[in-house]
């Protein structure tokens, strides 16, 4: 046990433990919250507790407990132990494995069984609206920062692009949003579980594509192979673009997001503001060479 750590276990611990859980070491957090490792009966488990900045970032915790709830019954996730009713804190299970590597046998082939997973849960009631999400990050960044004109002529060119994504979507599925190399846990049984659900809504299931695509640095072919398996069918030119389509616009949530973190800094380091900058000034880039059929 963690005696440092011990003050980090909720007072109401006896809703989901019949013994005080004990703390056996701190997980790596983030910005949105801190992880803890903890025990009960022998009985590995996850304490998160959620961090201040949440409103900032747009994050819906009641919607994340309906995601995990919904997942839970697809094997997608840490299956939920309990959710603080004031959103404070959540409790899973805890599952051992590695990062997803898309360099293993196998490994497009399992993630696309994953997303399948996934977008076939139960649906739940958040549904992820792009535009709004933009508004909400750009309230708390700062207008005085050197890149902000950059933003608001992204949003200018990007208004369009999110109506046309829009208009190639086949309905909204449960989506995870934030599948990132630490948010994929292999199992040792081969099965691959998604964690961290606290970006889930209900969306187009392109747009989980399009981060697993981005995070991972997913090459064509790769990005080929994927799409194959994840759709069972030849891929046509028309899945391509709608994918390339949901990379643009999450590539400037992306950037929303880091800078909506550099605006809520004491301090801001200049080197993160140039690489929000620059991220901009290549979307603009890439934007200015997208055409729409």
């Amino acid at each position: 046990m963690s005696q440092g750590l011990s003050h980090v276990i909720p007072d109401d611990w006896h809703h989901w433990s019949k013994a005080r859980p004990t703390v056996l070491q701190a997980l790596a957090g983030g910005l949105t919250n801190r992880a803890f490792l903890i025990e009960s009966a022998h009985q590995p488990m996850v304490l998160r507790i959620n961090s201040s900045i949440s409103n900032q970032l747009n994050l819906d915790r009641a919607a994340e407990r309906q995601a995990l709830q919904a997942a839970t019954t697809s094997c997608s996730c840490a299956p939920l132990i309990y959710c603080d009713p004031a959103h404070h804190y959540l409790v899973t299970r805890f599952i051992q494995g590695t990062p997803w590597d898309k360099n293993v046998a196998q490994s497009l082939e399992t993630v696309a069984d994953l997303l399948y997973r996934i977008h076939n849960s139960p649906a739940i009631e958040a549904p992820l609206d792009i535009v709004g999400k933009i508004a909400s990050y750009r309230k708390f960044i700062d207008k005085r920062a050197g890149f902000y004109s950059l933003l608001d002529e992204l949003q200018e060119r990007l208004l369009p692009v999110i109506d046309t994504a829009y208009q190639l979507g086949d309905g909204d599925y449960l989506c995870h949003n934030d599948l990132t190399s630490g948010n994929l846990i292999w199992a040792p049984s081969g099965r691959l579980y998604a964690i961290d659900w606290e970006y889930a809504a209900m969306g187009d299931k392109f747009y989980d594509l399009a981060v697993l695509v981005e995070e991972h640095g997913l090459d064509q072919g790769e990005q080929n192979t994927l799409l194959g398996y994840y759709l069972g069918r030849t891929v046509t030119p028309e899945d391509n673009q709608r994918l390339h389509i949901w990379r643009l616009i999450y590539s400037h949530l992306y950037i929303l997001w880091y800078a909506v973190q550099w605006s809520n800094q004491e301090t801001r380091p200049q080197e993160q503001g140039n690489h929000i900058a620059k991220k901009a000034q290549q979307l603009l880039g890439n934007l200015s060479r997208l055409k729409l059929k």
